[in-house]
């Protein structure tokens, strides 16, 4: 199955200014992030994404504008179950502000029993369910189209990456808050028939190493040269069996 490049938008004037802008419109990327979505165009060209797949938010289109501009074979989907979480009535409000909140302990120490508050709130289980779905669904389109080897982008937010990588980990949801995904970092899942491997958290270094390994020309379809499992880039020391050991 594919391996997902999970970007995080650049910086926003949002995050500069301390606000959770959630779905609050004509949020931008601030200088800072523009440079770091430029910057982002250049870490991913060595990788043969076969498409990308974006968040409506303005802040993750124009995180993968540049990407776009310099590949413009590259089909863009619009994905809106990987949008931002629908935080209601803590919506544009200063973080320093809603620390002080009853419901900013829960957040942080029991993220899977918060709601929050107004009509258009969401809870953080659902916000993680959608978000599952979503690259659950890619994936299976992704590989297709275009191969059990298949890698593409997925431009999102932190909090939807955070609870993907849970997931991806087995964590519980309770136990996100102690992951990280800082503007415009790379997190990337390689997918199997069995389990998800985390290859990269957060990396805002160089991503060639993600790149599929070239195929043996008797390989059946679907098997990698590193493990059998069909997914680009996991490490050969990962044994398909017999835990984190290894080929003898």
């Amino acid at each position: 199955m594919p391996t997902v490049i999970l970007v995080r938008h650049g910086r926003s004037t949002a995050n500069a200014e301390g606000v959770l802008a959630g779905w609050s419109p004509g949020v931008a990327l601030d200088e800072t992030g523009r440079a770091q979505a430029t910057a982002l165009a250049a870490r991913l060209a060595g990788l043969p994404l076969a498409a990308v797949v974006c968040s409506p938010l303005q802040r993750c289109r124009e995180t993968v504008g540049p990407l776009l501009d310099t590949r413009p074979e590259l089909p863009l989907h619009t994905e809106e179950r990987i949008g931002e979480c629908h935080y209601g009535d803590w919506t544009g409000r200063k973080l320093s502000e809603l620390a002080a909140e009853p419901l900013w302990e829960t957040v942080q120490r029991h993220p899977s029993a918060a709601v929050f508050p107004g009509e258009e709130g969401e809870s953080l289980r659902a916000m993680q369910a959608r978000a599952v779905d979503a690259v659950r669904d890619w994936n299976a389109r992704i590989e297709a189209e275009h191969g059990p080897d298949a890698v593409y982008a997925l431009c999102s937010h932190g909090d939807i990456i955070k609870a993907l990588v849970a997931d991806a980990l087995g964590l519980h949801l309770d136990l996100f808050q102690r992951i990280t995904a800082a503007p415009c970092s790379v997190t990337a899942i390689g997918y199997t028939p069995h389990r998800p491997f985390l290859l990269r958290l957060g990396d805002t270094g160089d991503l060639s190493g993600l790149a599929p390994p070239p195929r043996p020309a008797d390989a059946p379809q679907g098997a990698s040269p590193a493990t059998g499992d069909g997914a680009a880039a996991i490490p050969a020391g990962d044994a398909v069996v017999g835990g984190s050991t290894g080929p003898s």
